[in-house]
């Protein structure tokens, strides 16, 4: 049994009924599309939908059917078993296929992938449940060589299976490129985590929160479902809106780390490995580009490369031209520096800057000692150079 409505592209249109195996039925109203009677029209289509389907599983389906079939649990949705689905529909033998919504084991048996649901995980047969007493699987348990030890959800599994296709597919990256498997990692520790944990009831640290955070993708898909005291208990079109949702914002998040935040890495990377030749002391580094958020990459970069003595000072021009020397904290959540600008230099500006210094075209020093400017490269570079003299810990002799 299948159900369609035809809609002329004008602006006001017939709507056509068709059921299968019956006579069309047509609606003399005429409807204005641009107007609130598509809300109405929207309703009148979901109500005939939902009379016409309610005794067959609940599908959600495309225009180019493959005779694929993705399976997942009805009622209540959550946004792990939505996450997963996205995931799925953005796979070529997916694209195309229904998600139907149901927990009749003879239905999900129909299945070419079921999630969320069956009581099973077993990835030769493209089942992918977390809800059995007996699955404990983590990131690390599946590959050892990642670090994450939070309990998979259906979203989290999807991802370990298909992520890296699904990142090719999404990038035109290929599967073994390393930026891909950098943005596997990320995408995975900052967007597809919180999922599994939020759905497998695990807290983010021990003790009573202060406050509550209300807005995370979780809570925003869980407020799709019908209230409790609706009238109807349908959860079909919201289920699209999840889909919708969770959709664009991975896709959202997903475009910033590739087009913002692997741009950054390489432009970071290049200065850590050019660092020796900005200064033999290797404690200071040359941005190419000033604005790059510099502070996650650093600390990432020094790990990979083994660097023995940490970085200091980071240099780079500001939008008006002028150079800032900035200090590198002790850690990513931190005020603490590595090594601040010198004391006596703290709060005073321009020429009594460059008179107290020795060093010509100062400009300032902040007076917690984190950042300073010059007017030039050479200039930003000596001040750095001066602070690591005064503390004893460069061999280079103050000369640019």
């Amino acid at each position: 049994m299948w159900f369609r409505a035809f809609l002329s592209a004008s602006k006001s249109t017939k709507v056509i009924f068709a059921i299968a195996g019956s006579k069309p039925k047509v609606i003399s109203q005429r409807f204005d599309l641009r107007s609130r009677d598509s809300r109405f029209l929207s309703a009148h289509c979901s109500r005939a939908f939902s009379r016409y389907m309610s005794s067959e599983a609940k599908r959600i389906c495309s225009e180019n059917m493959t005779g694929k079939k993705i399976g997942t649990h009805n009622g209540t949705f959550h946004c792990d078993e939505v996450l997963a689905c996205f995931f799925l529909r953005q796979l070529p033998e997916y694209k195309d296929a229904e998600i139907v919504r149901t927990r009749e084991p003879a239905q999900l048996a129909e299945c070419d992938i079921v999630v969320d649901v069956g009581g099973e995980f077993d990835p030769k047969r493209h089942r992918y449940d977390h809800h059995q007493r007996t699955f404990s699987e983590t990131f690390n348990s599946l590959h050892p060589e990642k670090p994450w030890v939070t309990k998979l959800s259906s979203a989290g599994l999807i991802y370990v299976h298909f992520g890296r296709r699904l990142l090719a597919q999404l990038t035109q990256l290929k599967e073994d490129d390393r930026q891909l498997e950098m943005l596997y990692d990320k995408l995975y520790e900052h967007f597809v985590e919180e999922v599994d944990a939020v759905d497998n009831g695990i807290s983010q640290y021990d003790g009573e929160a202060r406050y509550a955070v209300s807005t995370t993708l979780s809570a925003r898909v869980g407020h799709l479902n019908p209230r409790w005291n609706s009238s109807s208990q349908d959860t079909e079109e919201a289920f699209k809106k999840a889909l919708t949702l969770v959709g664009a914002e991975f896709l959202d998040r997903l475009d910033f780390y590739k087009s913002s935040w692997l741009p950054a890495r390489a432009l970071v990377e290049e200065a850590v490995k050019q660092r020796h030749q900005i200064d033999p002391s290797g404690e200071v580094v040359l941005l190419s580009q000033g604005g790059c958020p510099w502070k996650e990459h650093l600390f990432a970069l020094e790990k990979e490369f083994q660097v023995e003595t940490p970085i200091k000072f980071v240099l780079y021009a500001d939008q008006n031209g002028q150079w800032r020397v900035q200090c590198v904290p002790a850690g990513l959540h931190t005020f603490q520096n590595r090594l601040s600008l010198l004391e006596e230099w703290r709060g005073v500006r321009d020429e009594a800057l460059s008179q107290l210094s020795g060093i010509k075209g100062c400009v300032f020093v902040h007076a917690g000692g984190f950042i300073g400017g010059n007017k030039t490269q050479e200039g930003a570079l000596e001040m750095a150079r001066r602070t690591l003299q005064a503390a004893g810990r460069s061999p280079a002799n103050g000369s640019s």
